[in-house]
């Protein structure tokens, strides 16, 4: 009878190795609860996209560029002056980009605007800044509608 005193009532009892895994599922139900509310307020859908204004001057002459989708393009002085020439065509872009050199070491403080088809590659035109700016260009703008 001695080693029944230990015992109590002869069951012996044992120690439950598991996890209570209830609480956490009610927090995770009240975590999904709390997104499920907040996900239609934070509205992926709006970019807020720069404006631009218009220039408070517009350059009275400028060198015009004008860039068409077939690889050709012209390039001339525009402005509001009565007089001013045809623009004139170049087959290639190395051809425009040495007379856009040529021009601009005769008049260095003439802006340049460039006009690009709307169906040329977006590259084609960053190209032709790049270029504009290699050759020494302070301003380059792009002309819109």
């Amino acid at each position: 009878m001695a080693g029944q005193s230990s015992m109590r009532g002869g069951r012996s009892r044992r120690f439950k190795a598991e996890i209570n895994v209830v609480p956490y599922i009610d927090v995770m139900l009240v975590l999904l609860v709390i997104f499920m509310v907040a996900a239609p307020l934070a509205n992926p859908n709006v970019i807020n996209l720069p404006t631009s204004g218009k220039s408070a001057l517009p350059p009275a002459r400028y060198i015009q560029i004008i860039l068409k989708p077939d690889s050709a393009a012209s390039m001339g002085v525009g402005g509001a002056q009565a007089g001013a020439p045809k623009p004139e065509k170049f087959e290639t872009r190395a051809a425009l980009l040495k007379r856009l050199r040529v021009l601009h070491d005769e008049t260095p403080d003439m802006p340049v605007m460039i006009s690009a088809d709307k169906d040329i590659k977006y590259d084609e035109v960053i190209q032709m800044i790049t270029e504009a700016k290699k050759a020494g260009v302070d301003r380059v703008g792009l002309a819109t509608r």
